[in-house]
């Protein structure tokens, strides 16, 4: 069986999206979704340094585009037949595209207003994230509680994310939990899935408000709490919620395992993901798309572990 994912903030680089762009249709098809969110995407994918899009407003929407991107260039859903879907963060948003609740435009649409309002609630007070290496999970969740730090995301496989203020990183840097082995601040610009979101999340529910979302066709797994949801109103719901709270990827992880999955397919700008089930889901075959280049292995691999 094959799970189908979709990264979040972080993962994108400088000019990553420059060769997907090359492939036949695709130039076209990410002008309209531009013109219809009102930003440049293939400037901040090809032209665009790495401040550029590390900023929220730009990164979300970007991330979304490739992976829609990615996985059209391997045909529609019909084609990848994926066992299920999920995104990690702002990727829900991608595997909500992918689950048939949202279509791409609707999707990016809904990205563009959240990247936007997360943006305005980070100018608030100055947060940021890092992820914590290694060491026992009970111990590092009662540190960082200590240091009124919130554990963002708990993304299992011996890795957890912190959120706040950068007073309390510092401190964290100072202060590591016992056997965490390295402290990484991430390439995002606040303290995304925490308290300090609280603002973004009634005007996501605006916009979710305005939208006629359909059903998963494909089982869909949630941050939440890694549980499947049945409904497209149910989705947008957590969409919108989980803006504001922690993303559980381990138990999402979990729930791949019990489904049966044999292999993971991560979309542009893949390998986070992939790094994660490696370590985390021994014996699922593990493969992201970062350029065009790794097609034709995606390919081998749905052709091997789709329904």
């Amino acid at each position: 069986m094959l799970v189908l994912v979709a990264p979040g903030q972080g993962a994108q680089t400088p000019g990553f999206l420059t060769e997907w762009l090359e492939l036949p249709g695709a130039a076209d098809r990410v002008a309209a979704w531009s013109d219809a969110i009102g930003l440049d995407l293939a400037h901040y994918g090809t032209r665009a340094d790495a401040d550029a899009i590390r900023d929220t407003a730009v990164a979300q929407p970007l991330l979304v585009a490739a992976g829609l991107l990615s996985a059209a260039a391997l045909g529609d859903m019909a084609d990848i037949a994926p066992g299920a879907v999920a995104g990690h963060s702002v990727g829900e948003i991608t595997a909500a595209a992918f689950a048939g609740v949202l279509d791409d435009t609707a999707a990016l649409g809904l990205v563009r207003t959240r990247g936007l309002a997360m943006a305005d609630a980070a100018a608030v007070t100055e947060t940021g994230m890092a992820a914590l290496l290694g060491g026992d999970p009970e111990v590092t969740l009662e540190h960082l509680e200590k240091l009124g730090l919130t554990p963002a995301n708990i993304n299992g496989a011996g890795q957890i994310v912190a959120a706040g203020t950068k007073e309390q990183l510092a401190a964290l840097e100072a202060d590591k939990p016992e056997g965490v082995r390295k402290v990484v601040a991430l390439k995002v610009a606040g303290a995304f899935h925490t308290s300090h979101m609280a603002p973004a999340v009634d005007t996501l529910a605006k916009a979710a408000a305005d939208l006629t979302p359909g059903d998963p066709k494909v089982t869909y797994v949630s941050n939440k709490d890694g549980r499947t949801v049945a409904t497209g109103a149910e989705v947008l719901q957590r969409l919108v919620g989980q803006v504001a709270n922690p993303v559980r990827w381990d138990l999402c992880m979990e729930t791949f395992e019990e489904l049966g999955a044999t292999a993971l397919l991560e979309v542009c700008p893949g390998g986070t993901l992939t790094g994660l089930a490696k370590r985390a889901l021994p014996g699922v075959r593990t493969l992201a798309l970062k350029t065009p280049a790794d097609l034709d292995a995606a390919r081998e691999l749905i052709a091997e572990h789709a329904a």
